[in-house]
């Protein structure tokens, strides 16, 4: 057995753990089941990763991020440490070869998703692994009291019954005590060593403020804390549009959404972690497993849906220890709005059923029929199809998606299906005359057995990689080939994929988890008067509002948050000062009230109760155009 810190120096070139790092890991190293609440940005990964590597055998790690599993196979393999990630879109043969790998090959590390642990294949190798660690990443996902419970993750009891001499480490960033509680049961700990680190962020002030004009602090914030700052709106559109406002503004900003293609993305991704770009404006499907620790700002322009939710985002500001503002903006809209979409967006038993069969009607799935099988799909167009409320309806699927009914994988897709319609001979002797497109179609040919018989869907990004050319010329290959009668051609492109995991038995697949959908709907309910309670309470530090949703007790105020800095006593200006100051300022002309704040020192509070006072005593009036002038000019 290696010793952890040479470990922690040889890959991760650091001398000393974080706090709770070493004992946590020295738990697992001794085989103990841990429970390790840790927050955003705390290392978590490193408590189970080191273990593994202190030990013979490999690691099993199950989590339901896809983009964090390839992002932490990514970052081992470039350390030299073998890992595999099995996601969605795997082959049987694929799987079939990882899996050997993971027994035979030295691998480390396995991650998988709890669905995984469903296949027969995926068991019967496990068996023949030697796991000498079982790792739930996102454990609360295993409550049904968390706040993204997922069915699936009950199927992690399999894999404590496959390997029972394996320990286990579940891990977690957001969890009530409730919530811990449940984990330790349904993981079946034995005298679990429970280690919980203090949530508390003592660098980052959590501020609520409310705003007429949420667009106006938004970008005096930004342009104040001339810093990295991530900014988290309700829908993709919304991206697009405060990018562009930002721009206007000369902020430079960048968008983020799950619409996005892989490249875009990543395009989008860098030019913010590299500082090309200040501002990330992004959906909540940004963040897990970004690490950057310098973010000076996170800005909530809407009222995030939970506690959890909003701990975890908000956490990504000041990761360097340096201070930094988690800020929520409110109007006297938001929580109707906040209403609007996470609760009367709530599907209902019988609504979920509706969606199901016009899923499974919309793709000709029979009665009994269906399994494994994947199609592309157009969600607006589904919609539309059956004029069902958009939010409702992706509700209702992302239901179907949590409880394993269906798998709904949310990324842009180009689908390109291709059928050559001239004999092997006669193609030959086309390519004779058109040397240029040789390879490519060569490479399609070696890939695709049966393209001459049938429409067979085509990779364009593997067929570029077997060409070794661009994607782009790929598909101008394919669009000449067509234009020459060569192939049929049909492309599209959608903005999702679904693949069915059950058969299709209409109400009887959907009464099996009629309760779980209650449950979770109850608890909606529940986080979504917990965030209004946040946002409305303001006789109560912000950070102890937090901690005390988290469990935590015997809390003292941060002095920092938006609640502590009106509490605390304030400096008596001289009114004398205040008034002559904004004489002077309008001596030079008219002037609004946002340029009066922005000119002089003082605070917001003390500057509009001068003017209210000056216009009481007819020392200065409003002019048509609502700026504000001396009444003697």
């Amino acid at each position: 057995m290696q010793n952890a810190i040479n470990i922690l120096e040889r890959y991760w070139n650091f001398t000393s753990f974080r706090p709770f790092q070493e004992d946590i890991i020295n738990a697992v190293i001794a085989g103990e089941d841990v429970m390790a609440l840790m927050p955003t940005g705390g290392g978590k990964s490193l408590c189970f990763q080191i273990p593994a590597l202190a030990k013979d055998g490999i690691c099993i790690v199950v989590s339901p991020l896809v983009a964090l599993m390839k992002d932490q196979v990514q970052t081992l393999t470039e350390k030299g440490i073998k890992a595999i990630a099995l996601t969605s879109g795997i082959h049987y043969k694929e799987l079939d070869a990882l899996l050997d790998n993971c027994i035979y090959g030295n691998y480390k590390f396995l991650y998988l998703s709890p669905e995984r642990l469903q296949q027969e294949l995926v068991q019967d190798r496990i068996k023949q692994m030697n796991v000498n660690l079982i790792a739930v990443d996102e454990a609360h996902c295993i409550s049904q009291w968390g706040n993204d419970f997922r069915p699936s993750y009950k199927n992690i009891e399999l894999l404590r019954q496959i390997k029972p001499s394996a320990n286990c480490i579940a891990l977690t960033a957001s969890a009530t005590p409730l919530v811990v509680d449940d984990i330790i049961k349904e993981l079946d700990f034995i005298s679990p060593k429970i280690f919980k680190q203090s949530f508390a962020r003592p660098n980052v002030a959590y501020m609520v403020f409310h705003e007429d004009d949420k667009y106006y602090k938004m970008e005096s914030i930004l342009k104040k804390q001339n810093a990295p700052s991530i900014i988290y709106v309700r829908n993709r559109k919304s991206t697009v549009e405060i990018c562009n406002m930002l721009a206007k503004q000369n902020i430079s900003a960048t968008y983020y959404h799950g619409g996005l293609s892989n490249a875009e993305k990543d395009k989008h991704l860098n030019n913010w972690l590299q500082n090309k770009k200040q501002v990330m404006v992004a959906t909540n499907a940004f963040g897990m497993g970004i690490d950057k620790p310098d973010v000076k700002t996170v800005i909530h322009l809407n009222l995030p849906e939970s506690i959890e939710s909003y701990f975890q985002e908000a956490g990504r500001a000041g990761r360097n220890g340096e201070k930094a503002f988690a800020v929520i903006l409110k109007n006297n809209s938001d929580e109707a709005l906040v209403k609007k979409q996470f609760l009367d967006g709530l599907p209902t038993v019988d609504f979920v059923k509706v969606v199901y069969r016009k899923l499974c009607n919309y793709f000709q799935i029979s009665y009994g029929e269906g399994v494994d099988t994947t199609h592309q799909f157009n969600f607006n167009q589904f919609c539309k199809t059956y004029k069902f409320n958009t939010i409702l309806c992706y509700n209702a699927i992302q239901f179907l998606d949590r409880t394993s009914v269906i798998s709904l994988s949310k990324q842009f897709n180009r689908q390109t299906q291709v059928q050559f319609i001239i004999s092997n001979n006669s193609l030959f002797g086309y390519l004779k005359n058109n040397n240029h497109l040789s390879l490519v179609v060569k490479s399609i040919l070696r890939t695709y057995g049966g393209i001459f018989d049938q429409e067979i869907k085509l990779n364009t990004t593997l067929v570029a990689d077997k060409a070794a050319v661009n994607e782009n010329i790929v598909l101008k290959v394919l669009a000449q080939l067509e234009k020459d009668e060569i192939i049929t051609l049909n492309t599209s492109k959608t903005d999702a994929e679904i693949t069915f995991l059950e058969p299709r038995e209409d109400d009887k697949t959907i009464n099996v988890i009629a309760n779980i959908l209650k449950q979770q709907n109850a608890l909606k309910q529940k986080q979504v008067a917990a965030i209004l309670s946040y946002v409305k309470k303001e006789d109560l530090c912000k950070s102890i509002q937090l901690l005390s949703y988290f469990g935590e007790k015997d809390l003292k105020p941060c002095g920092i948050c938006s609640v502590c800095i009106t509490q605390k006593k304030p400096e008596v200006t001289d009114t004398k000062k205040i008034k002559n100051a904004i004489i002077s300022l309008l001596e030079n002309g008219d002037l609004s009230s946002r340029a009066i704040l922005q000119e002089l020192p003082f605070s917001e509070k003390e500057m509009n109760n001068m003017i209210q006072l000056l216009l009481e005593h007819h020392i200065i009036m409003i002019t048509k155009t609502n700026t504000y002038k001396l009444a003697h000019l």
